[in-house]
């Protein structure tokens, strides 16, 4: 694999974060996104997308937040920040979730520098995830992606990130969609559709 260290520590300042300790497994260590996964601006659900990293990805992951839930990788391209639950890394031949086992995978601590014109999260949420369930894909009609998308009222901002199959709290309201079998919301900054029974995102529009 290509050595990242050096154009990593280049653009680092002007990326907003800093490499802490561990550079050397730094430009090695690998993850796997576990679903269709928003790779942020910045390490948190306010900062925008910079793309998509689709299910299965193998990703260069720079490192995670201390006390914080957000890593940052290298992915297909993209560099920027994504939800730590939704990365899986290789230990001892298993596939493990990075968020539960950083220490035991020795993932490097890198720090986020907040930067002039940052945005500010509303007001801290309730986590989105549960964990994740496997739910039944969809492909919702044209006629509800335009009722949702100019229908989507203020956005509610979570802890988490949004993805298909995370259950919604039950403090978010949710809204009809006439003639249609799913619920809508707008979860950090995009319009879902979600499973009434469940509350459970069952598309996400992008």
């Amino acid at each position: 694999m290509k050595n990242l260290t050096r154009p990593l520590l280049r653009t680092a300042a002007a990326a907003g974060f800093v490499l802490v300790a561990g550079s050397a497994a730094f430009a090695d260590m690998t993850a796997t996104t576990v679903t269709d996964l928003n790779v942020r601006a910045g390490p948190g659900p306010q900062y925008p997308t910079v793309g998509l990293a689709t299910r299965g990805s193998t990703a260069v992951l720079d490192g995670c937040i201390e006390g914080s839930k957000w890593c940052r990788i290298d992915v297909n391209g993209l560099r920027g920040w994504v939800y730590a639950q939704y990365l899986t890394s290789d230990l001892g031949g298993a596939a493990v979730v990075v968020q539960d086992r950083r220490s035991d995978l020795a993932v490097p601590v890198v720090t986020y520098e907040a930067q002039a014109g940052d945005p500010a999260l509303p007001a801290p949420g309730d986590e989105l995830i549960g964990p994740v369930e496997d739910v039944e894909p969809i492909v919702p009609p044209d006629n509800v992606r335009t009722y949702v998308t100019t229908n989507a009222g203020d956005t509610v901002y979570l802890n988490g990130e949004v993805v298909v199959g995370a259950e919604l709290p039950q403090a978010v309201e949710v809204r009809r969609v006439p003639d249609y079998t799913y619920d809508y919301a707008s979860i950090n900054g995009q319009p879902v559709l979600v499973e009434p029974a469940t509350r459970r995102i069952v598309y996400v529009y992008r």
